[in-house]
């Protein structure tokens, strides 16, 4: 029988099982940075990015691209962790203003959060909802006419790579979704369930330039393997894509390097995430916006990382320039450095451009 004047019981803190936490939600160190603190030290120091955290991207860059000086007013396109949004402000202030879109409803109260914390309050930085084809829309609704700055990054953040739930990414199992807004639109299963077999292979092709488009979308739209936790027996994991893919593409083709079938199976998940949130749409309608919602002598810059965007911008900012919209555009693109590919690998497909107004 237990002393009820005794010490209390001791309770055992929840272990792992081997050396590194396996559940996301343990090893998103971003859900808790207190707790964690020496462990994404010693991961950043190993030139690795710690799962859930996101590494702005060629911030040095961009920054000599855009110019951005105290007093200016500045639109962040895709606020994503805010590392650019805390960049800019950096040089805006004091008297200048940044205003961050994202699309993403998770992603974006915990970014706005951060920044609140670190003391940049709503006369600094204020934050939408919603992509960038509506920054004309947000530039109106804080009263602004025009921006000085506009930056745009296309890429998906790791906190939405990372996550297993939001079915981005092939690394780990989860549900084939890819929205960045997971309360509207359709998921990537329910995608392939609905087009057709032909429909399917010319989104492969024009999405992301994949050789073997006709041979993926038929694996795809074949029998599946198996029903998720949901019980809806048509839908697909992100594994078990991955694992259809990647076989089908290394019998069909014997002497195809499991490299080059990794490279396919990305390619099949850009194409679907670019499908899903009609992110080609919405990167027209910015492109058609900038002319209106740049002031004079206003600067933007844009990081793609995949061709079919790279080609959008490069086409707009040189149609700008002929049609003397812009007094100058980037003549080449900007790379990042092999330093920072090293650090952050997921910076070497980031392709840099910019344009200033006329």
């Amino acid at each position: 029988m237990t002393d009820p004047t005794g010490p209390p019981a001791r309770t055992r803190r929840p272990r792992y099982s081997g050396k590194n936490p396996r559940r996301f939600q343990d090893k998103y160190k971003e859900l808790n940075p207190d707790r964690y603190g020496p462990e994404i030290d010693k991961v950043l120091a190993s030139g690795k990015t710690p799962a859930g955290m996101h590494r702005p991207i060629m911030v040095d860059e961009v920054l000599a691209c855009l110019r951005p000086v105290a007093g200016d007013v500045a639109v962040d396109c895709t606020l994503g962790g805010g590392g650019h949004t805390r960049a800019l402000l950096g040089r805006v202030l004091p008297g200048g203003r940044v205003i961050g879109l994202d699309v993403d409803p998770i992603e974006l109260p915990r970014t706005e959060g951060r920044l609140r914390s670190e003391g940049f309050g709503p006369e600094s930085f204020v934050a939408h909802q919603g992509n960038f084809a509506g920054v004309h829309k947000a530039l109106a609704a804080e009263g602004h006419a025009a921006a000085n700055i506009i930056f745009a990054d296309l890429g998906v953040s790791s906190m939405q790579l990372d996550n297993p739930g939001r079915g981005f990414s092939h690394k780990e199992s989860g549900p084939l979704d890819m929205r960045m807004n997971p309360s509207r639109g359709v998921t990537a299963a329910q995608l392939i369930e609905r087009l057709s077999e032909d429909a399917l292979a010319t989104l492969l092709e024009e999405n992301a330039d994949e050789p073997h488009a006709a041979l993926i979308a038929g694996i795809l739209k074949g029998p599946t393997p198996g029903p998720l936790d949901s019980g809806t027996p048509t839908m697909l994991t992100t594994n078990a894509v991955n694992d259809l893919v990647r076989q089908a593409l290394l019998s069909a083709f014997p002497r195809l390097t499991p490299a080059d079938a990794t490279l396919s199976v990305r390619r099949t998940f850009q194409a679907l995430r670019i499908a899903v949130n009609d992110e080609f749409a919405a990167l027209d309608a910015l492109l058609r916006s900038l002319p209106q919602c740049l002031a004079p002598g206003g600067r933007v810059a844009i990081l793609t990382f995949h061709s079919g965007e790279d080609r959008r911008v490069k086409k707009a900012f040189q149609a700008g320039l002929r049609d003397g919209v812009y007094a100058t555009v980037a003549d080449e693109v900007i790379r990042a450095t092999p330093e920072e590919r090293r650090a952050n690998p997921r910076a070497s497909s980031a392709k840099l451009r910019w344009a200033v107004r006329s």
